[in-house]
């Protein structure tokens, strides 16, 4: 096959196959959610179902973690989003679990561990508005107040709506003199059916981003805008 061929898998009818994934994570940022437990110490747990609908985040969790627990009676969380170099510290909180015993239902191997911070290598860092803390690596951290959370459909699940109140963002990822974070500099951790991934190099960019270049080199000037 061609590469303008698999570019284009419509010119040929045969190139697709009926399949049938276990997962569907067909690329999504990786998020560290961290909240309170009853006792006030943190929880902090990894995720890889979120998406932003301006400062409205909906955020997927398994039922019967201690994330979930959590937001039931403390309806605060900070999402804290890594960089890809993260991605070890990130995978040795995989296999944990806040909650003492290991609730049914989790992937064999799961052990409880109270102290994910020290587990994973991460700092615990204060919140502005609200009581979970943030880590500090993260070069962006969102406080958020949540909204809604229900079960969806299967019952294994349930779905978040919080509002971001406070956006920290390192200084290495923003436009300096603006409120934009720069995508050339700004390099998540990306996770594809179940791997780890950074960006690559850019493509091009949408009709609608205002953002722009440092030193306005091929772009506006910087200045202060908050789109």
């Amino acid at each position: 096959m061609t590469t303008d061929t698999y570019r284009n898998p419509s010119a040929d009818p045969g190139s697709h196959l009926e399949i049938e994934p276990r997962v569907l994570y067909f690329g999504t940022p990786v998020a560290l959610v961290s909240t309170l437990n009853d006792d006030g110490t943190p929880n902090l747990a990894p995720i890889s179902s979120l998406w932003a609908l301006g400062m409205l985040l909906v955020v997927g969790l398994g039922a019967t973690g201690q994330t979930a627990r959590n937001l039931e009676d403390r309806p605060e969380m900070v999402v804290n989003m890594p960089s890809a170099d993260l991605w070890e510290r990130v995978e040795r909180l995989a296999p944990l679990t806040g909650r003492d015993p290991v609730p049914e239902g989790k992937p064999p191997g799961c052990r409880f561990e109270a102290d994910k911070f020290g587990a994973a290598g991460l700092t615990a860092t204060e919140s502005v508005l609200v009581g979970p803390p943030r880590v500090a690596q993260c070069p962006l951290q969102l406080e958020t107040r949540v909204r809604h959370v229900r079960a969806d459909d299967s019952g294994e699940h349930v779905i978040v709506e919080a509002q971001v109140v406070r956006v920290h963002a390192e200084k290495g990822v923003i436009v300096p003199g603006t409120h934009h974070i720069d995508p050339a500099s700004w390099n998540p951790l990306i996770y594809s059916f179940r791997h780890y991934f950074g960006l690559g190099v850019e493509r091009g960019h949408s009709h609608r981003s205002q953002t722009p270049t440092r030193g306005g080199v091929g772009g506006r000037a910087p200045e202060p805008s908050r789109a």
